[in-house]
């Protein structure tokens, strides 16, 4: 019995032996503070989350950090989170933050969270002329004006009591002097999104975005962090005058991408997308109406609500909007001043969007519509009068009663009297016209 188990035993030691040698453990990874690092949820206790980032121990990241504003938790077991290094571990496990908030927060934190690019949460408290003063913890900071938004902020007190998530981009005299930027933050997460976009889109692909800016020659519409033209030919199946006829700036729309253009850059946020807008619509029984009905129509339409982009309007083809460059107002006027809700305009119809069925009027173009139909109306009367002129000045010429013409005298009487041979040729003196000749006049 003892040699079974001497046998046995010398067994299962060369068995995991050859496993040892043909499956070689993983070189445990070492870590630094404020590195960056991906990891998978293996297990959540009542105040810390446990990480697998690869190293001998599991890295601890505290429970709260991932908890959304109404306190439910945002991960779970097998998810990836993304976090940073505060502490890489040795003799106590490896410490991981999201971001960094709370009261412990100390300047030292803020040292580290500029190196790594972790987030830091904080409390807008007041709006200066340069920016926004921020309570991160306990420890005032700043965020530039330039900093705040992607794009310029006019009004920055609207910030004033909310909570941001900023980046730290210098930390000098002990934290005393503290500048973050939220753009920096937004910059990010919209190269992570135009990433992620720009592996599903392709062509004939139909999404939705808000416009970015409008050219006289087309939209830029934002995808979700890539940027495509709608060209002006591509927004309607009628001629379109002005793309501000159709759209504004931060309204959404549908659109389907016609063509995609890797930028010489390689990155996904230079790509270059055709989009378009009329591919998505049929032309409506409406446009095919107005298309028919008679142009240069001018209506009268009652002002309904008056906005800083223009005039919203009530007319008897339906509510529209006339916008500021279709006012006919002075250079930098403001229709808040020139107009009431009440008040009454002539406009012309310009657009019907097909899609929305949105309507877009002109009030600069009324004195010119009256003058393009006033002169169609007079071409028509020209025309008619052409037509019927010859005619009508016949029958006239027939009904009045002209002398007859005088008898032509004798050959022999006339003064110069014809050469002979002449006078057989020439009619009877008193032969009047042939018949069925109409007299010349």
């Amino acid at each position: 019995m003892a040699d079974t188990d001497e046998d046995f035993a010398t067994l299962f030691e060369q068995s995991m032996s050859k496993g040892s040698a043909s499956v070689p453990r993983p070189r445990e990874r070492r870590l630094q503070a404020g590195q960056v690092v991906e990891g998978t949820v293996i297990a959540i206790g009542d105040d810390t989350i446990f990480v697998d980032v690869g190293t001998k121990a599991e890295a601890r990241l505290d429970r709260h950090a991932m908890l959304d504003k109404d306190g439910a938790l945002k991960v779970k077991v097998g998810d990836t989170i993304r976090a940073t290094v505060a502490h890489p571990g040795g003799r106590e496990p490896p410490q991981l933050v999201v971001s960094y908030g709370g009261a412990s927060l100390r300047a030292a934190d803020l040292e580290l969270a500029a190196a790594s690019g972790t987030p830091v949460e904080g409390e807008i408290t007041k709006a200066v002329k340069a920016g926004l003063e921020v309570d991160v913890s306990g420890l005032r900071a700043f965020c530039p004006a330039s900093q705040v938004e992607l794009s310029y902020v006019a009004d920055l007190e609207v910030y004033v009591g909310q909570r941001h998530f900023f980046r730290v981009l210098e930390v000098r005299d002990g934290g005393r002097s503290v500048v973050l930027s939220r753009k920096a933050l937004l910059l990010a997460e919209r190269e992570q999104k135009a990433a992620e976009l720009a592996t599903r889109i392709s062509e004939g692909a139909e999404l939705d975005g808000i416009v970015q800016t409008i050219q006289p020659y087309g939209v830029f519409v934002d995808l979700g962090g890539l940027q495509g033209l709608v060209h002006v030919s591509e927004m309607a199946h009628g001629r379109v005058s002005s793309p501000s006829d159709m759209v504004s700036v931060g309204e959404s729309v549908r659109v389907k991408v016609l063509s995609l253009e890797t930028a010489a850059s390689g990155k996904p946020k230079d790509m270059r997308i055709s989009l378009s807008m009329k591919a998505l619509v049929q032309p409506s029984a409406e446009e095919a109406a107005a298309a028919a009905a008679p142009i240069d129509e001018v209506i009268t339409a009652t002002v309904v609500k008056v906005e800083g982009f223009g005039v919203l309007v009530d007319t008897p083809a339906g509510q529209g909007l006339v916008p500021n460059a279709e006012l006919a107002l002075p250079p930098g006027s403001d229709p808040r001043r020139a107009f009431s809700p009440g008040d009454t305009l002539e406009v012309v119809l310009k657009h019907r969007d097909g899609s929305s069925g949105r309507l877009r009027f002109s009030a600069k173009a009324v004195e010119e519509a009256e003058a393009r139909r006033n002169y169609r109306q007079f071409r028509e009367g020209q025309r008619s009068a052409s037509k019927g002129g010859l005619g009508s000045l016949g029958e006239l010429l027939q009904g009045l009663q002209l002398p007859d013409a005088p008898a032509r005298a004798p050959a022999s009487a006339s003064p110069s009297a014809p050469r002979s041979g002449a006078a057989e040729t020439a009619p009877a003196p008193d032969a009047g016209p042939r018949k069925g000749r109409r007299r010349k006049v």
